[in-house]
């Protein structure tokens, strides 16, 4: 007798991870994905006349987490440690940064056994600065910067809790290293999508499913795509949605749940935020920062370029590979402001970004551009934003969203991650192998009661 297909949906980093250990298990699996494409967040972009690596969305490899690692080093995927020096942009001018040690000391005094409160709470309890210390005020306010840049946070929303427990999560796979696929993240992709025809996967993309109608051990899914309306049944459902989508409610890419989500997992979802990024990367014909100098040294070798730009206050580059390629990463107040536009005018703020910072013309800048590439997260119907944090008040809103539904509606993504590492690559991939495992136990329970 064939087995019944569990449907995945969602064909991002944890939809595959779940369906390869699926597959691999014997289950046969029916993956839905709305986009044309498979990877989600990770969005690997390969230009014709550059040999490197166009990356729209995931880019860095935190740390050496395992679920990334096993993976690189049984595919044999080519990775590169970032390297580099890093620069600071102000009125006064560019020199090195030094403030990285003041951030460190105002974050070590966050406690996670105390009451929970925004971090912006937090900041004016723990340093009030009555008299205004102008070096205290600074190192605040770079505190904030790396809330809002890193974390891509609001600072009066995210939770000391979170954070707490996500520094903490990152010190234990060495997270202050950062690393890069030399070829993208669309090599990790295309690991698990060899995986998959190996197994008994189908994947359908272009298919857009609008509703979840469920009861104990009993599921059907509504979905639309070029050909119609598309109805499937199973027993085992696994939502692997980007938290923005599953808070969309009526919203086009949304997903209607009969009967609704009960009441805790609605509470989950609203202790939860989506952080909000624009990222630009811009090719020039040139390395033309190499020649800019703080009067002592060039910035020949920087990688990251901090400042207080409104628009697009952080930039990198590819550092320890010296490609002419400029990557501007715009958070929170800023990527409001830029999403929904065009692409002009994201282009022209990123331009006159690095005029302000840099002191170069914008003429020899546009002179010198080759490429301009970026994709809007927030205005993504299939995405809604970056990725996701936890609010004030949000411990186990994690795990309570990652709860099944009687066994019958499972669900995995980086919101799901209950370890600290939500909102990363390998925290997606994690979350989609316990999923499969809950599956997997499930199957193992009715065959037993059968």
């Amino acid at each position: 007798m064939a087995r019944e297909k569990v449907i995945v949906i969602g064909g991002g980093i944890s939809g595959l991870a779940a369906a390869s250990k699926l597959g691999a298990a014997g289950i046969p699996v029916q993956l839905l994905e709305a986009r044309d494409r498979l990877g989600g967040r990770i969005f690997t972009h390969h230009v014709s006349d550059f040999e490197s690596p166009i990356e729209l969305g995931a880019e860095f490899i935190h740390g050496t987490p395992p679920e990334i690692w096993d993976r690189v080093r049984t595919s044999e995927i080519e990775t590169i440690e970032v390297d580099g020096d890093n620069w600071c942009a102000s009125d006064k001018g560019i020199n090195r940064c030094d403030f990285f040690s003041q951030i460190d000391s105002i974050l070590d005094e966050m406690d996670d056994s105390q009451p929970d409160e925004s971090f912006l709470r937090f900041l004016e309890r723990r340093f009030p600065n009555p008299t205004k210390d102008p070096k205290l005020e600074k190192a605040k306010q770079k505190a904030l910067g790396y809330i809002t840049g890193f974390e891509a946070a609001d600072p009066d929303l995210v939770g000391v809790h979170w954070l707490v427990q996500s520094m903490r999560a990152e010190e234990s796979i060495e997270g202050e290293r950062a690393f890069r696929a030399k070829h993208g993240y669309g090599d990790l992709l295309e690991g698990f999508l060899r995986e998959l025809a190996s197994y008994d996967v189908s994947v359908r993309t272009g298919t857009i499913v609008d509703r979840i109608q469920w009861s104990s051990g009993k599921v059907e899914v509504r979905a639309h795509n070029a050909d119609g309306t598309v109805l499937l049944r199973t027993s085992r459902l696994l939502v692997t949605l980007p938290l923005a989508v599953l808070k969309a409610e009526s919203k086009f890419g949304a997903v209607q749940f009969v009967p609704p989500l009960p009441a805790d997992k609605i509470a989950a979802l609203q202790k939860l935020e989506m952080g909000e990024v624009i990222r630009v990367v811009l090719r020039f014909r040139e390395r033309f920062w190499d020649a800019i100098s703080d009067g002592k040294q060039t910035l020949s070798d920087m990688s990251f370029l901090f400042s207080e730009d409104e628009w697009f206050p952080t930039w990198w580059t590819t550092m320890p590979e010296r490609k002419p390629v400029l990557t501007g990463w715009a958070p929170f107040r800023a990527a409001r402001r830029l999403s929904g536009q065009d692409d002009a005018f994201v282009r022209n703020q990123a331009l006159r970004s690095l005029c302000r910072i840099l002191g170069v013309s914008l003429r020899n800048l546009e002179s010198w551009l080759e490429g301009f590439y970026f994709h809007d997260w927030q205005s993504d119907p299939f995405a809604r934003g970056a990725y996701s944090y936890g609010a004030v008040g949000g411990d186990g809103a994690q795990r309570a969203l990652a709860a099944s539904l009687q066994n019958t509606v499972f669900f995995a993504g980086e919101a799901t991650d209950t370890t600290g590492h939500n909102g990363t690559v390998h925290g997606a991939i994690a979350s989609g192998y316990r999923a499969a495992r809950e599956i997997l136990d499930a199957h193992a329970l009715r065959s037993f009661a059968s």
